[in-house]
């Protein structure tokens, strides 16, 4: 660190789901870290030693950091003006239309300008659509033209970050010999991976990662259904497939394509293109339908209306406290209008005041949906009728 700065690294955002396991991550390898973020409780819970989201690995290195002082934090931003190197979490949000807001990141970088100073490098972690880099670039250099600036697109899957942080290569992309440089060094504490990109074509690179995922998840739904309506197993089907071939062993299972990030950048995709990415919106009203899908064939099987139904799992994905983007979200609404009654319970998520224990659902309800494969699910023992597109215990995704 230069004489110059009181950090290493500040993290603007640093309290988010990218942030947190980041500063964690560089603190653990020594470097003086704050963590910079407007969201003061979940400051709070960090510095008194907690993850403020359920995120496995984290708990020790946290614990370590903050007895070592190498991690720090708050809500007052004078910080980000004492950092050698500024990491930018601030994610680009799709509105009620599908259409992504590319000034987010530019926007909330343009209030700390006065923060930045001569000597810093920087670097945009989260997903942007494309020519934000440039945008930003022109931005910062209007103000403070000695001022390095990279794009390093975070990589990780939620819950694998603390390995995948320092397991998956980086890409850094910046204009300049220097910030390039200084962006893979900076990286380079983590990983011994660094992939050099032009800011243009790592843009793309993160949102063609994600969209490629829901696209496959969208095959696999696609399958699913047809195989479904034939009467025929889709999960048998996937599971002759796979055997023994490797031209499908990356055929995802039938479920849910939800969370915070492959339907927003496949849609940022979509708006880049002028609404010419007709792979992406395919794959959009396939996962987006799947719930109602679900509904519809229950509806063929029970009597909705007159029967309350479970629903297992609101987190977006397994073992995760996270709700954002659920598609379990989706079938609870679906479903208050088919059936009589709809019941939700979440080992993991803490933050709906309508989950009420699995106990109760098991007792009140007529029919059960997985809607998070959680594992405790899996081994769950009950003579109600499951619904499971996961194929999460085993007996078949027929339904």
């Amino acid at each position: 660190m230069s004489e110059e700065f009181d950090f290493d690294v500040c993290i603007i955002g640093g309290a988010g789901h990218v942030g947190f396991p980041l500063a964690v991550a560089f603190a653990s390898r020594g470097l003086k870290v704050c963590i910079y973020d407007i969201n003061g409780p979940a400051v709070e819970q960090i510095l008194g030693g907690r993850a403020p989201f359920l995120e496995p690995g984290v708990q020790a290195p946290l614990e370590a950091a903050l007895a070592a002082g190498t991690l720090v934090g708050g809500t007052d931003p004078d910080v980000v003006s004492r950092s050698e190197h500024v990491v930018v979490v601030v994610g680009t949000p799709v509105d009620q239309h599908l259409s992504p807001d590319p000034e987010a990141v530019p926007r909330a970088l343009g209030a700390l300008l006065g923060r930045l100073r001569k000597g810093q490098l920087v670097v945009l972690r989260s997903t942007v659509f494309p020519g934000v880099t440039r945008r930003v670039e022109q931005l910062v250099a209007s103000v403070h033209p000695d001022l390095d600036l990279a794009f390093c697109p975070e990589r990780i899957a939620e819950g694998h970050a603390m390995t995948e942080l320092f397991s998956l290569p980086q890409i850094v992309a910046a204009r300049t010999p220097r910030a390039t440089e200084r962006a893979g060094a900076l990286f380079g504490t983590l990983t011994g991976s660094i992939i050099e990109m032009q800011p243009e074509e790592a843009e793309l690179a993160k949102l063609f990662t994600n969209a490629w995922r829901y696209i496959k998840f969208a095959a696999a739904n696609q399958y699913f259904m047809i195989a479904n309506d034939l009467g025929l197993d889709f999960a048998r089907i996937r599971e002759a497939m796979m055997e023994d071939y490797p031209r499908t062993a990356d055929l995802p299972g039938a479920g849910f394509a939800a969370g915070p990030c492959l339907f927003k950048d496949t849609m940022q995709l979509a708006s880049v293109t002028g609404g010419a990415f007709a792979l992406g919106h395919s794959a959009m009203l396939v996962n987006e339908g799947l719930p109602d899908y679900l509904v519809k064939r229950m509806e063929q099987r029970h009597d909705l209306f007159s029967q309350t139904v479970g629903i297992l799992g609101m987190a977006f994905k397994a073992e995760s406290d996270d709700r954002r983007s659920s598609l379990s979200y989706r079938l609870k609404r679906v479903l208050a209008f088919r059936a009589q009654r709809v019941l939700t319970t979440d080992p993991y998520v803490t933050d709906d005041p309508e989950l009420v224990p699995l106990e109760q659902v098991l007792a009140e309800a007529d029919v059960l949906v997985i809607g998070a494969p959680h594992a405790q699910y899996a081994d769950l023992v009950t003579d109600l009728p499951v619904v499971d597109v996961w194929d999460l215990r085993g007996n078949g995704s027929l339904t």
